[in-house]
Parts: C-alpha cells; sequence; structure tokens
C-alpha cells in the first residue's frame, strides 16, 4: 500500500532540489495527464510546509469555503505536517516555482482530523484545514461545492495535483491533471481484497492503468461532473504504486462525509 504523499524532506531538498519517495506511508503525482489551464481548477490547494524556512509542496487540497480546506487525514497525522504553526497552502497558484500575481498564501490556524481515521486501513482518510484569514474569492480562488451526504459519483471525474508524473519519478513545476473512470466498488474490491476498500472509499482508474494520481497528489481534488459545475466527490487517498493496471487509485469517498465537514465547518 503507497498513500500519496512525500514523507521525507532530503538533505538534497534543503539544497532546492526537489525529491520524491515511496514508503508505506507515501505516494505518488498526476500519471498520464496534460498540463491543467492556468485557472481552470480554481478550488485547488497546496500545502506546503513552511518549518525548513521555505515553502515545501507535499500535499493536495481543495478549497470548500473562504476560510476552510478540505485535504486528506493521512497528510497532517503524526509528527511530520500534524502542526498547523508550520503549515501554509496556496491557493490560485499554478506554477510552484514562479508567482505570476494570482496566489493567495495563508497559514493555518486549525487542523481537524477525522477522529476516526485509521492509519493501518487508510479509512475516514479526510481532515479539515481552517485558514488563518478567509481566501479572497475571484476567478482564480473559489471554493468547490460538496456533493450530497452518502452520494457516488459515476463516470469520468478528473484529478489534479503537483505529484509526480511517474512512479518514483520527478515532480513537475505546474499543476496538472487527468480525467480517469470511477470504478465500482466492487471491481475495486476485486482488485485490491473486500477488507480494504470500505464504503467510505471510492475508486477511479483504466483497467490498463496508465492514468492515475501519484506521489504528491496526496489530499487533491478528485472532481466529478460538468465544468464550472464540479462537487468534490473524492480525495486523494492511496493505490499500489501509481497507474498500474488492475489497481486503481483509491480516494476517501467525500459524499460519506459531508454531514462530518458541516458540522465542524459552521
Amino acid at each position: 500500500m503507497a498513500i500519496r504523499h512525500i514523507m521525507a524532506i532530503s538533505v538534497a531538498l534543503l539544497a532546492g532540489a526537489a525529491i520524491s519517495s515511496t514508503s508505506a506511508e507515501g505516494g505518488d503525482r498526476v500519471v498520464g495527464g496534460d498540463e491543467a489551464v492556468p485557472g481552470s481548477r480554481p478550488y485547488q490547494a497546496s500545502l506546503q510546509d513552511i518549518s525548513w524556512g521555505f515553502a515545501f509542496h507535499f500535499c493536495g487540497g481543495a478549497l470548500i469555503n473562504e476560510n476552510w480546506v478540505v485535504t486528506a487525514a493521512h497528510c497532517v497525522s503524526g509528527e511530520d505536517h500534524g502542526n498547523p504553526d508550520y503549515l501554509q497552502v496556496s491557493l490560485g497558484d499554478h506554477n510552484l516555482d514562479s508567482n505570476d500575481g494570482n496566489e493567495q498564501t495563508i497559514v493555518l490556524e486549525k487542523i481537524i482530523m477525522h477522529e476516526a481515521y485509521d492509519s493501518q486501513t487508510i479509512d475516514n482518510d479526510i481532515a479539515l484545514l481552517k485558514l488563518s484569514r478567509p481566501a479572497v474569492v475571484n476567478d482564480r480562488v473559489r471554493p468547490i461545492s460538496l456533493p450530497g451526504q452518502s452520494s457516488d459519483p459515476s463516470g469520468d471525474c478528473v484529478v489534479s495535483g503537483w505529484g509526480t508524473t511517474s512512479e518514483g519519478g520527478s515532480l513537475p513545476d505546474v499543476l496538472m491533471e487527468v480525467s480517469v473512470p470511477i470504478v465500482s466498488r466492487d471491481g475495486c474490491r476485486d482488485a485490491y481484497g473486500h477488507n480494504d476498500i470500505t464504503d467510505q472509499m471510492i475508486c477511479a482508474g483504466l483497467d490498463d492503468g496508465g492514468k492515475d494520481a501519484c506521489q504528491g497528489d496526496s489530499g487533491g481534488p478528485l472532481a466529478c461532473g460538468s465544468s464550472g459545475a464540479e462537487t468534490l466527490d473524492g480525495i486523494v487517498s492511496w493505490g499500489y504504486g501509481c497507474a498500474r493496471p488492475d489497481y486503481p487509485g483509491v480516494y476517501t469517498r467525500v459524499g460519506q462525509f459531508v454531514d462530518w465537514i458541516n458540522a465542524n465547518i459552521s
């Protein structure tokens, strides 16, 4: 099992080089996709560690209103990234290595992890990030709608992020995206095993592989629906490698947590 975020910062990173790693608690970036049109994913957030004196992208997220971002619980669990004092989000970003004036960088005020998150099974892999100040909503920064409680997506959805473009590959500078079809829960359980895929998870990918989220994409959005009317139906969570045949990506099923989200942000 590979959770899809970067767990370690190496000496090379301190020198300015971006190196990714995969572990039992790590994952990868968008594979088989294309560069997103700047501004086309205005809900996309980059979750960044600033404890080393520079901003280090390690997970994605999705803006759901001007004060809150949704991400994966495994992104903010443990000692690495569990302290909001050392974290910020970047909104309206496209190229993480340059500033075009559309970015809004906001430090966190609070982290709320789902109380039933299980780091062994990766069940209930969802967390809320409260921003220390409201985001300014505009053409480049705009919340994504939540699905209905207990809803299940179908058809093709889009996953986006700054994760690696191949298993064990390098991180891109620009936001990438790829369209992947939802896989039935039975089909996903056939791939991973009945006990590994809970009702709190959904899967998306191709039988032949080639398109998937990967390391650095964890916590990022799986958006379903027509352009401009997408809903946040999934959160990048885990999978066996990246874009491997017969192993679709596994996402947190946001429809199972809408009531929990609303209760915590109201």
